[in-house]
């Protein structure tokens, strides 16, 4: 049975697997703060249909509970351990079914199994958030394991954290002009995605959100990072399929182990 994965902008995508649609990050947000869409549709309704959504960490642009409010009435969703303490907006999700994991936590959804993995990312709810959950990405192991990164700088034992994995979706920009400490930018993805050496690889997290008034400040870190990880990724991981899709694209992964 193949994988499907389709990109909705920004961290958000959907990953089809066995029959479980998982989402994660869920953004369906024209404007966040300071922050516009700048290319790309919203997602539309039907992007909101999900078995389980995945939260890798409290930041806004990954933990929206506006959006988080969207989804169906008993959706699973994961979120970081103390999230329910850091974000008190959480509280509002009654219809979802939420559970905080930590690193190495297995969840069972229908014929898939959830880990949560390590990330190297500041795990606090900014600009004020004093509680500190830990940054995660997730494993969805079905027919294929798929690795959704989250946001993470890349470190030494990622591959031994993650683990075996075919199919890679890895952040490879961000939502502004300059990226900080515990991210990724398509050169640092591109060492990752030659450490975890998946057969496919999609980059998510750049060219969606931009803040406002900035258009014109180092455009070419909005514009360029798709195309750059692509590049990059022919050099450092020539063995691994690299799909670089436009926002609501999906692709198709036949995957054996």
């Amino acid at each position: 049975m193949p994988v499907e994965i389709t990109w909705w902008g920004h961290a958000t995508c959907t990953v089809e697997d066995s029959n479980v649609r998982v989402l994660t990050d869920p953004l369906f947000a024209r404007r966040l703060a300071h922050l516009r869409r700048r290319r790309g549709d919203l997602p539309p309704p039907g992007a909101r249909r999900a078995d389980v959504a995945l939260v890798s960490h409290l930041h806004a642009d990954h933990l929206h509970v506006p959006s988080l409010m969207r989804l169906a009435p008993g959706t699973r969703l994961l979120v970081p351990r103390g999230a329910r303490r850091a974000v008190p907006g959480l509280r509002r999700l009654a219809h979802l079914r939420v559970s905080e994991v930590a690193p190495g936590d297995e969840t069972p959804v229908g014929d898939i199994v959830v880990r949560a993995v390590p990330a190297r990312h500041d795990g606090r709810r900014l600009p004020l958030g004093r509680h500190r959950s830990p940054a995660l990405g997730y494993v969805v192991a079905g027919e294929a394991r798929t690795y959704f990164a989250g946001d993470t700088g890349l470190f030494d034992d990622m591959a031994q954290e993650v683990g075996p994995v075919e199919v890679a979706l890895l952040p490879v920009g961000g939502w502004g002009p300059y990226l900080g400490e515990g991210h990724l930018d398509a050169g640092r993805a591109a060492q990752a995605l030659a450490r975890l050496a998946p057969r496919s690889a999609v980059p998510v997290h750049y060219g969606t959100y931009w803040p406002i008034g900035m258009d014109a400040v180092r455009p070419h870190e909005f514009h360029a990072p798709g195309d750059e990880f692509v590049r990059l990724a022919a050099r450092h991981a020539p063995g691994v399929a690299v799909h670089r899709l436009g926002h609501g694209e999906s692709v198709r992964l036949e995957v054996a182990r």
